[in-house]
């Protein structure tokens, strides 16, 4: 019984991963469930609001260095 579970467990190791591969790199899967459900999730008001906050956090960034090297200097 050992051997046969062995080899059992040596087709599930080797067959996952490739059956997996297989699968993401379909290209039409790809296109119709991700793509489509990348842009149901990131809808452009949010991808806005990201890029707003995103320079915020930049223009504060460079105030809060711009305050520490007046006061270095």
């Amino acid at each position: 019984m050992g051997v046969k579970l062995e080899i059992f467990r040596m087709i599930i190791y080797l067959t996952f991963p490739v059956a997996m591969f297989w699968v993401s790199n379909q290209a039409e899967w790809f296109e119709g469930y991700v793509i489509q459900r990348k842009r149901e999730l990131w809808t452009p008001e949010k991808l806005q609001e990201i890029e707003e906050f995103k320079e915020r956090v930049r223009k504060r960034r460079e105030e809060k260095l711009l305050r520490d090297a007046q006061q270095k200097s």
